[in-house]
């Protein structure tokens, strides 16, 4: 399956409402940014930001070093005409997050419902060598859960608990917050998600040097 062409055509067809992963507030994933109580200049990016509202309300909260990714250009296209003259508070990347090559670290790196797309053993790997070379302080990451949907969007997905999370992250992030949440869909169904925020671990220059 060519994937850009599957979520452009999602993008270029159907509205906000016709769409699972629509959230009129993205609540939990402002709560979660919050909690990290980080500097208004701070780098976040939002992995498959795609049309979500969460740049605006982080543009309202102050922050003003935001990115986000999306794979389809129709998403970002109309999350830019939405923002109006605010879209150039953004950088805006079109690119598949397999292929991604970030030229900065982020402070805090958010991905709500895209890492369940990646159901590849090798990308999945690459995705979490990635979040841990560019990301200083935070992951945060909202999955489908054990108990979730096993496709979305017409794909196969990968479901997650949250002890699966944690292990996946290894000795690179400390879990400080997780928990499930239903997501209630524009077309009243239900998605049980695994929300994780997770601290990088930072080891000091003097601990390196006696492991070597």
């Amino acid at each position: 399956m060519d994937k850009k062409k599957h979520w452009e055509d999602v993008y270029a067809n159907k509205t906000p409402q016709e769409v699972s992963w629509t959230q009129e507030i993205p609540k939990t994933s402002l709560r979660l940014i919050q909690e990290v109580n980080l500097v208004k200049d701070a780098a976040i990016i939002d992995i498959g930001g795609g049309d979500s509202t969460l740049i605006d309300y982080l543009i309202k909260e102050g922050y003003t070093d935001l990115t986000v990714l999306d794979i389809s250009a129709n998403a970002l296209e109309r999350a830019k005409i939405r923002l109006g003259d605010k879209a150039k508070l953004v950088k805006w990347i079109e690119s598949d997050i397999n292929t991604f090559i970030p030229t900065k670290q982020y402070t805090i790196w958010h991905d709500r419902a895209v890492f369940h797309f990646i159901t590849e053993t090798e990308a999945i790997q690459r995705y979490i060598e990635l979040v841990t070379k560019y990301t200083t302080e935070q992951f945060i990451i909202g999955t489908f859960s054990e108990i979730g949907p096993l496709k979305c969007s017409g794909l196969n997905v990968k479901n997650y608990t949250i002890k699966q999370l944690e292990q996946l992250l290894g000795d690179s992030f400390k879990l400080t917050t997780a928990f499930n949440e239903d997501h209630t869909t524009p077309f009243n169904t239900l998605q049980n998600f695994t929300f994780a925020s997770l601290k990088k671990i930072v080891i000091s220059e003097e601990i390196h040097l006696k492991k070597s």
